[in-house]
């Protein structure tokens, strides 16, 4: 198993190496210029297309806009928000937060682009259900000599989502709740086994009913629980996001606990934490958004980029300014557990709970809405028989993730998150003319609308 591990690690530091990092941030900021930062601009615009699709109005798609991007957002807002932020600031020190910001901001451009793309390219499958998602977008927008692009992305989505969707999310709530609850790994395994299994049941609708309800509810929750923290702690907050920029682009020294980090460390655990909690670039939430209501890629690309913004803007910075200022990231402590003690020196005999309740939430919606994208993934390389076979394996995978070595498994899903990136990053550069023109005219017939 060390030698596994070892392995694993090896392919880690290669993958989200330098030339990684910086095709990230550099294809966000290239659609961000090309886009003449147009999603920054249009946040508030992006905020009211949201709140007027909470119904399907448009008959062209499976689910309302609303809850393509909540099915988008049940599977970013996870680990990734309570213990990925913790992992991030625990190894990259304050200064991770920034780069986590900055992935964010590049990225909403990212989100953007590659939901205009899913729906721009989507197709309806054998059961009239839509389809979509870069596997489909490398096929139909850049041609067959393309295809195996298309290909590689979707075996390297199906195999991910049993990392980042399914074991990661499992092991994570399991730990939580053992650590509050006195819970046995395999109880936890069990139950989330047996509450996914009857969501699935369902389909796409189900799991956007479900997620149109749990995300929202769970997301302020923690979110407002996070606030009443940081007034409790108001008088560090200054401090704290000084030491954020401060540390972005200075090593920080050993500190109680903390071992100390350099510069890059800050980087790359900042962007690697970042999109692994917002997938903007892993080309997963256009899956999503390609099954939305809509006959317009512009609109449901708006909306599809709050989920970028939500995710890390909003709910990751709490968690992270939450550590920070309460003084626990010098303990010693990481992942979950750094978060509960965090909230918990803010709110004795009740923070830590909050983070457990919200973790197993947050890890449930993941694994359904992850679901889905491995499903669409596998549909698109063996066909619709191909689904039924690969959620039963889905299913009976969650009591496995819930019992093995967290480590291993955070290595792995890190891993295979930038396997995925890659084939969807040349994706969207290539097709990168499609979105700049589709905006274009999308807001110079608005406008010339507006003048009429």
């Amino acid at each position: 198993m060390e030698a596994f591990e070892s392995f694993i690690s090896s392919i880690n530091a290669l993958v989200w190496g330098p030339p990684m990092l910086v095709m990230i941030l550099g294809v966000g900021l290239f659609l961000s210029i090309g886009l003449k930062l147009m999603p920054v601009l249009k946040l508030r615009a992006g905020f009211q297309l949201m709140w007027k699709g909470r119904t399907g109005a448009e008959s062209e798609g499976e689910i309302p806009p609303f809850q393509a991007l909540m099915t988008a957002l049940s599977a970013t807002v996870g680990t990734g928000n309570i213990a990925g932020v913790a992992t991030a600031v625990f190894l990259g020190g304050p200064g991770a937060l920034f780069w986590m910001w900055l992935t964010a901001l590049v990225g909403m451009a990212t989100k953007y682009s590659e939901a205009v793309l899913a729906v721009r390219f989507r197709e309806v499958d054998e059961r009239g259900a839509y389809t979509g998602g870069p596997m489909y977008y490398i096929r139909n927008g850049l041609g067959k000599k393309w295809a195996w692009l298309g290909v590689l992305f979707a075996i390297f989505a199906a195999v991910a989502a049993f990392g980042i969707g399914n074991t990661v999310q499992a092991n994570s709530v399991a730990d939580v709740l053992e650590t509050n609850f006195n819970l046995p790994h395999w109880v936890t395994g069990l139950v989330l086994m047996v509450l996914v299994g009857l969501v699935l049941i369902g389909g796409i609708k189900r799991i956007g009913q479900v997620a149109s309800t749990l995300v929202p509810f769970m997301a302020i929750a923690y979110v407002l629980v996070g606030l009443m923290v940081l007034a409790i702690n108001a008088d560090q907050i200054p401090s704290a996001i000084a030491m954020v920029f401060t540390h972005a682009f200075s090593p920080v020294a050993a500190e109680g606990g903390f071992a100390g980090a350099a510069v890059w460390a800050a980087v790359r655990f900042g962007v690697a934490r970042g999109i692994f909690s917002n997938e903007a670039g892993l080309g997963s939430a256009p899956i999503a958004h390609a099954a939305a209501q809509t006959k317009n890629p512009i609109n449901q690309g708006m909306v599809a980029m709050l989920g970028t913004f939500i995710d890390t803007i909003i709910v990751c910075s709490i968690t992270g300014l939450v550590i920070i200022s309460s003084g626990a990231w010098t303990s010693g402590e990481t992942g979950a557990a750094l978060t509960s003690l965090a909230f918990e020196s803010g709110l004795p005999g009740f923070g830590n709970y909050v983070v457990a309740i919200s973790l197993a939430i947050f890890a449930f919606t993941t694994i359904i809405g992850w679901s889905f994208y491995g499903e669409r993934c596998i549909e698109f390389l063996f066909g619709v028989k191909a689904i039924v076979p690969y959620r039963v394996i889905w299913i009976l995978a969650i009591p496995v993730g819930a019992t093995i070595n967290l480590g291993l498994i955070w290595l792995i899903a890190d891993t295979l998150n930038a396997m995925m990136a890659l084939p969807n990053l040349v994706a969207l550069l290539l097709l990168s003319p499609v979105v700049f023109k589709l905006t274009r005219e999308h807001f110079e017939k608005e406008r010339s609308v507006g003048v009429n």
